[in-house]
């Protein structure tokens, strides 16, 4: 089978290509920056905000678009596009050649969220006017857009809304709370918590991750799955258990909570168990532990 992954040189992009790989198939990765390159891949560097002209594939995994928050704020306009204009132009590219689309939704177009868990019917707490907004509202855009073009165009479609992931190949500087309190305290340096840290979160490990989404591109039902681990963690209980995972001498400090950082996360995973037969393997202390033990050093 030929697939077309967008975002394939990111972190999780990267790891979704390697499965693709094993599993056989011919895999082109596109992507604005060839690094995390698998060598059986074919890389076309490209912004997927530009029309995509590439052979035609069966699948498209469209992963493109930074997931920090640090990262998506330095440049609000350009993620607003790339959720916009990329999920048009893959969409664009899907309706000519008759590919399937997986699109990598989030957690965060939930929001605020107003019920815990949460399910796929929540229709979110958003707040539009905020600096999180390009990412949140950008996800949910691009969800419409691939709906509409199911309605319209007959695209054959797929959503997957992703929770809190973690692993090898994370950016140490991107910002999200498990690369960077897995930095601060093999540095030795204070880990950082916004708030007091009661603010939770599920985290789940990358191969959970891509074992969901293949299942939800290979399924029969078009989605929304929500793809995270159902175990919730406070903030604080994650610096704890990566300050002793590290045997680090770090301490916590705590720094004012940045806005709109929701105060609740936690997938009701319930559809993807039921349709796909899919729920996480690995628990947070043997993730921490394999990604603090990962040698994966690929440029």
């Amino acid at each position: 089978m030929k697939i077309l992954v967008t975002g394939g040189c990111g972190f999780l992009g990267s790891h979704i290509v390697d499965r693709l790989v094993e599993q056989g198939h011919d895999v082109t990765a596109l992507d604005l920056f060839a690094k995390n390159v698998n060598p059986r891949c074919g890389v076309v560097v490209q912004d997927v905000c530009e029309p995509i002209n590439v052979e035609p594939v069966d699948q498209i995994y469209h992963m493109a678009c930074h997931a920090s928050p640090q990262r998506y704020k330095l440049d609000p306009v350009g993620t607003a596009k790339t959720c916009f204009i990329g999920t048009l132009n893959v969409l664009e590219f899907a309706r000519v050649t008759g590919a399937r689309v997986l699109l990598a939704s989030t957690s965060e177009i939930y929001g605020e969220p107003l019920e815990h868990p949460q399910r796929e019917t929540y229709r979110g707490n958003v707040n539009t006017l905020g600096p999180r907004a390009c990412y949140d509202e950008g996800k949910r855009i691009a969800e419409t857009l691939c709906m509409d073009y199911s309605r319209v165009h007959g695209t054959d479609i797929r959503i997957a809304r992703i929770f809190n992931t973690y692993g090898p190949r994370m950016d140490i500087d991107d910002g999200r709370v498990v690369s960077t309190f897995v930095d601060q305290a093999t540095m030795g340096r204070p880990l950082t918590i916004y708030g007091d840290g009661s603010q939770t979160r599920s985290f789940q490990y990358v191969s959970d991750c891509v074992e969901g989404l293949v299942r939800v591109m290979n399924g029969n039902n078009q989605g929304p799955f929500n793809i995270g681990n159902p175990d919730e963690i406070t903030v604080l209980e994650l610096a704890e258990k990566i300050i002793a995972c590290t045997d680090s001498d770090s301490h916590i400090i705590h720094l004012p909570l940045t806005q709109d950082d929701p105060s609740r996360r936690k997938p009701d995973i319930s559809r993807a168990r039921e349709l796909l037969g899919w729920s996480p393997k690995v628990n947070i202390d043997e993730g921490i532990i394999m990604t603090l033990n990962s040698s994966d050093d690929r440029t």
